[in-house]
């Protein structure tokens, strides 16, 4: 089975999907359709209200259509480094498809160093539970923040 899936870069705390979409090239009997289309979701990194002083981000997953209700999010806190990008944090939790509540999201924090400001992203896998599909990644807009690692 071949699922061709577009990945979309998240923009300025705005969401983009991360669509996978059945080849239409290939016939395939329906229970072995593709993972139909959801879209991979998350916010900028920022500054965490509660203490200590830490980096966060969030990221969830909303169903579109096809199969799949639950899925294991995975998100990534990078930070830049020269022109390299290194991952300094990360979380994983299996949820049900949502628009971002607490209950269907997962966090990933990191500690803040210092107040120097470093370039921040997070980088976010969507795997849906019993369904193959694309293993194309997401990654929210860097953002600026006052948080050495």
């Amino acid at each position: 089975m071949t699922s061709v899936a577009l990945a979309a870069v998240l923009c300025a705390g705005s969401v983009a999907p991360a669509t996978a979409v059945p080849d239409p090239a290939r016939a395939v009997p329906a229970a072995a359709a593709g993972p139909g289309v959801f879209v991979t979701n998350g916010d900028r990194v920022h500054i965490s209200s509660t203490p200590p002083r830490t980096a966060s981000a969030h990221a969830w997953w909303t169903h579109v259509s096809g199969p799949g209700t639950k899925a294991k999010v995975t998100i990534w806190l990078q930070i830049k480094s020269g022109r390299t990008w290194h991952s300094v944090a990360k979380n994983a939790k299996t949820v049900k498809s949502g628009n971002g509540g607490s209950a269907r999201r997962v966090v990933a924090r990191k500690k803040c160093a210092n107040q120097n400001k470093r370039q921040w992203r997070t980088m976010i896998d969507v795997d849906l539970i019993g369904v193959p599909d694309s293993p194309e990644k997401a990654y929210t807009k860097p953002v600026t923040v006052k948080c050495g690692a």
